[in-house]
């Protein structure tokens, strides 16, 4: 069986990079880690690996990212794969958006940056044991 996937998405490579190394780090060979620095990006990955039958399970997308925000991309994604677990990570999302991507994608957790590692891999063991 493949292995699930834990996909990240950040406009800044700096921050994708330790993303993977804190997960790799948490985590070692249990899941694959799909970096993007766009929306648009990640969309096309994620049909990629729908059409490779490998799921999702974790999705982390930053909010201010050029062409899609987090929050619209996080409901795209929520509308097909409704039990991806869903974690925006972001200094500067309002209030507004992080309610509306609770209500309209079930986002598990929104984390503020700069985030500790451990709050992060909480937020996703939580969000996969429910």
């Amino acid at each position: 069986m493949a292995k699930p996937v834990i996909r990240c998405v950040d406009d800044e490579g700096v921050v994708l990079e330790s993303l993977e190394i804190q997960l790799r780090q948490a985590f070692a060979d249990q899941y694959l880690y799909e970096m993007a620095q766009s929306a648009a990006e990640a969309l096309e990955l994620i049909e990629e690996l729908e059409t490779e039958q490998r799921q999702i399970i974790v999705l982390v997308s930053d909010w201010l990212m050029p062409g899609m925000k987090g929050d619209e991309f996080l409901i795209q994604v929520h509308q097909r794969f409704p039990d991806t677990v869903k974690i925006l990570l972001t200094g500067q999302a309002t209030a507004v958006a992080v309610e509306r991507t609770r209500t309209e994608a079930l986002l598990h957790r929104c984390l503020g940056k700069p985030w500790q590692a451990e709050e992060l891999i909480e937020a996703i063991q939580s969000g996969l044991a429910t």
